[in-house]
């Protein structure tokens, strides 16, 4: 199943290899995603963004989690799921994430994962492949574009600052009671030994 996985292409910078993602990779790919979706410039992606997002990725759907690397370093990745809707004969594959380091933008890596990942949903049977992204995110509809993707549909994201909600402020106050009424608890083994 590993050759199956793996896929290489020379390039100017070095040889790319497409890979299935693995346990010691993770550090690595979360770091690259820190350095992608960041809350200046994407706060809908950043607030999703996690450690756990990567791990349950990994967990769930590790055949479908992809690392690209370039002379033995991660250069990027992709985290794919398959969604399955009862009584139904579709078989959606879902690109969640995809992130190459951005000191190597448009060297082929992003489109070499998402070619990959693409292969794997087919031999999985999805019979179409689904991806989002923000909007203002340009540079990434324009690659999926580039992929074959249309039908674009806008998705309106509300967020609402729960800080200054009664409900919170009230829970806030109580806590600060709370603390200020904290009892300090001797230490009974001190005690104990005299």
């Amino acid at each position: 199943m590993e050759n199956e996985i793996n896929s290489k292409a020379k390039q100017e910078n070095g040889e790319i290899e497409i890979r299935q993602m693995e346990l010691d990779d993770l550090p690595a790919c979360f770091a690259i995603g820190e350095d992608i979706f960041t809350a200046e410039k994407w706060p809908n992606l950043y607030r999703t963004w996690d450690e756990y997002e990567l791990l349950d990725s990994y967990a769930s759907d590790g055949e479908l989690c992809l690392v690209a690397e370039i002379g033995g370093k991660i250069a990027g990745f992709a985290l794919g799921t398959l969604i399955e809707k009862r009584r139904s004969a579709w078989i959606y594959g879902y690109l969640e994430w995809i992130g190459v380091r951005p000191d190597i933008k448009r060297s082929g890596v992003g489109t070499r994962l998402f070619k990959r990942l693409t292969e794997l949903f087919i031999e999985r049977g999805a019979r179409m492949m689904l991806v989002d992204t923000e909007a203002e995110n340009h540079e990434a509809r324009q690659f999926f574009r580039k992929q074959g993707f249309g039908n674009e549909t806008k998705h309106i994201f509300l967020n609402r600052n729960l800080t200054t909600h009664p409900g919170y402020l009230k829970r806030k106050a109580s806590r600060q009671k709370l603390k200020k009424r904290q009892i300090k608890v001797p230490d009974v083994t001190q005690e104990a030994n005299q």
